[in-house]
């Protein structure tokens, strides 16, 4: 088992001593890899503004999050190693992408399994916040989906 690390460490090292002198010519990366199961973030951009296409960052968390590392806003291609290292481990104090999404699911279900009024307005494909249905979210009133085909009820002259 030892034996199988080190090796594994070693084709690592290797890897890591080939990449500095490989060259490509006429190709260009265009996101930076926050890593971590993060995401990327356009290179090209300021970082305020590039942090926001992470789901899950927004415009306020985007200052907070470069306020709290005392980076400024500048383009995200310029950012060094040790400002990418500690943006990472910012970034993974938040729930972003796939788990954010995975804990809405989760959370959605559970009300549904409750019961509550907000669980059965998710179930039944209605608005749940209030807003008006009588002239408005039509289209999950009348489109309803039975199995796999859709039934469409109402007076629909088409």
């Amino acid at each position: 088992m030892l034996g199988l690390r080190a090796s594994v460490a070693t084709v690592s090292d290797i890897g890591l001593r080939i990449l500095p002198n490989l060259s490509l010519h006429g190709v260009r990366v265009h996101c930076i890899n926050i890593g971590g199961g993060i995401g990327e973030i356009p290179d090209k951009k300021r970082l305020k503004i590039a942090l926001q296409q992470i789901h899950g960052i927004g415009r306020a968390r985007a200052g907070q999050i470069l306020s709290e590392l005392s980076i400024t806003n500048k383009l995200a291609r310029d950012l060094t190693g040790r400002e990418v290292y500690s943006l990472r481990e910012e970034l993974s104090r938040y729930m972003t992408g796939h788990d954010l999404n995975n804990q809405v699911t989760k959370d959605i279900g559970r009300l549904m399994e409750i019961q509550c009024y907000r669980g059965i307005r998710h179930s039944q494909g209605l608005p749940c916040r209030g807003q008006r249905t009588h002239t408005n979210a039509r289209t999950w009133r009348d489109l309803i989906l039975a199995g796999d085909s859709l039934v469409i009820c109402g007076d629909y002259s088409f």
